[in-house]
């Protein structure tokens, strides 16, 4: 009987699916899917001219009180729309879901920098679909709740024998669509996220014998979290500034620090005993200088109960670096290296993600791959599989002729921030990531490299349209041609209501790419400065 044995923290709209989310028999439907997924891949890696369905979710399946953070987070669906792209192979059939509807304009303009398939020959194999809701909670919960619609996804695949689930992130809410659509997830086992949290990452970083920060795991309130700090600064008496993060936060939004200069009467190596220091530790706890706008002591101490959290020494070194890698472990559990970045950070102490370069800088961006597929077995191991990020710290040697110091920071069990932009270069390109260099090479063997962000926003460029950018990109000869460099944009959906968007520049090389986007926001700033259109936009190469 549905209602029998129901666990009580299942949403009163889901109550009504069968199996029930969370039941053993959910448990064992999944398990059933998920065996099928190896074979499903080789199938279609065999003979990519199979007839095949990818249903792509971009649900951002975090606490909404995260989202609740993002300007416009909605529209951050679009940047999956990259997936439209594997439609060049000529017998898939993608089922892309969202939100709130996607603008027609938007959609053309990633079909048409698909190279060697005409546009109308996918859009005929392209299916859309949408909530019409932009309450910024998980995508995948509000398609559970409209039975229709998960009827409508279900009747548009052809074989469930020859589908599957893309997500973004995978939650309990992705492992229960998986089961009510009967097709497996290319994604990890939710009952595995606990690796992707910032206790699991410490952990696996151990296994795999990666140096991390000084720090502790499994924090369960701001108790634990001061009891924590005070063995932390006893291990480590000379450090100066600690951090706070929240266990299932993103985009360094969660991160907090403390500056431990006002408490020196009760460092380490003085007269306070280890009560004394974490009792003072914990009245300091509401001077935190939390990394997200707008947040406050109790907002966070209630999420911290919520979700724990780890605290670790911050580390300080002069030119210090946060390049990430970005791998892959396909269904037959090979671990591959996608990608290297160097990661541009900011906010108020420098840790949220606002873009990247790729690739990262040559001398480390080999060690740190290596690293990464260190990582990527001890996860393989326990039976991971799909697109995760480890992301670094580089300090420089403070003698010449010795390594930089590399510390490993967390890991991102799921797509991130740079998998769009990287995605889009090698669909645009038709090229190959060159893991024994750790370059990009074109399909006729050139060089490109690129500087990308989610984080343009400005006021005034509130009520330009999609078509607006579109048009600049074209007026101005910077969309992406045929020498494969040019500007893609992401998120248009946010630029009108929000003055956000994204964009990926690729050139020759990361300076180029900076170049060409920093040309990009010139060109930006003069259109929202000339709303009706009367002067020509020309902006320097620089």
């Amino acid at each position: 009987m549905l209602g029998a044995g129901m666990p009580m923290d299942v949403p009163e709209l889901l109550r009504r699916l069968d199996p029930l989310p969370g039941s053993s028999e959910e448990l064992r439907r999944f398990a059933d899917l998920q065996r099928q997924l190896q074979s499903r891949f080789q199938r279609f890696t065999d003979d990519v001219t199979v007839p095949y369905t990818a249903v792509v979710i971009p649900s951002q399946s975090f606490d909404p009180r995260e989202l609740a953070k993002i300007d416009g987070v909605a529209h951050y669906e679009e940047r999956s729309l990259f997936n439209l792209m594997l439609m060049r192979h000529p017998r898939l059939r993608v089922v892309f879901v969202t939100s709130k509807r996607i603008d027609p304009l938007i959609v053309d303009y990633y079909l048409h920098q698909m190279r060697g398939v005409p546009p109308a020959h996918a859009r005929r194999r392209l299916l859309l679909l949408d909530c019409d809701d932009a309450t910024p909670r998980p995508l995948t919960e509000k398609i559970l709740e409209r039975p229709r619609l998960l009827r409508r996804i279900k009747d548009a695949i052809d074989d469930p024998e020859m589908a599957h689930l893309v997500h973004f992130n995978s939650t309990p809410l992705e492992r229960t669509l998986a089961v009510q659509l009967g097709i497996p997830m290319n994604a990890t086992d939710p009952s595995l996220s606990y690796l992707g949290t910032k206790s699991g990452c410490r952990k696996a970083f151990a296994r795999a014998g990666i140096p991390v920060a000084e720090g502790r795991e499994d924090l369960r309130d701001e108790h634990d979290v001061a009891a924590a700090l005070a063995e932390v600064w006893e291990a480590r008496p000379h450090t100066r500034r600690m951090v706070v993060k929240l266990d299932d936060s993103f985009s360094g939004e969660g991160n907090a620090l403390l500056d431990l200069a006002p408490l020196h009467e009760v460092a380490p190596g003085g007269r306070a005993s280890s009560a004394q220091r974490a009792a003072a530790l914990e009245a300091a706890l509401p001077s935190l200088r939390f990394e997200a706008k707008g947040l406050g002591w109790e907002e966070y101490r209630t999420q911290l109960r919520g979700m724990g959290g780890v605290c670790e020494a911050w580390i300080e070194g002069e030119g210090k670096r946060s390049p990430s890698v970005q791998l892959r472990i396909n269904p037959a559990h090979e671990v591959q290296a996608i990608s290297t970045h160097d990661q541009v950070l900011g906010g108020p102490s420098g840790q949220i993600f606002q873009g990247a370069t790729f690739p990262a800088d040559p001398s480390y961006r080999l060690e740190i791959q290596a690293l990464g597929e260190q990582v990527g077995q001890v996860l393989a191991d326990d039976g991971v599989i799909g697109r995760f990020a480890v992301d670094f710290l580089v300090v420089p040697a403070s003698e010449p002729g010795t390594p930089p110091r590399i510390t490993a920071v967390e890991i991102n069990l799921r797509q991130g921030g740079t998998t769009h932009c990287f995605n889009t270069l090698r669909f645009i390109t038709d090229g190959r990531y060159e893991r024994e260099t750790g370059r990009f090479l074109t399909r006729l063997g050139h060089e490109r490299a690129y500087f990308a962000t989610d984080t343009i926003q400005q006021p005034r460029y509130r009520g330009l349209l999609p078509f607006d950018l579109i048009d600049l990109l074209v007026v101005n000869g910077i969309h992406v041609g045929a020498d494969d460099t040019g500007v893609v944009f992401h998120l248009l959906g946010c630029l009108s209501q929000y003055g956000k968007l994204g964009c990926t520049a690729i050139s020759h090389t990361p300076e180029q790419a900076r170049a060409l986007y920093e040309r990009t926001l010139g060109l930006l700033d003069a259109l929202a400065n000339d709303p009706v259109g009367t002067t020509p936009l020309v902006a320097p190469i620089r």
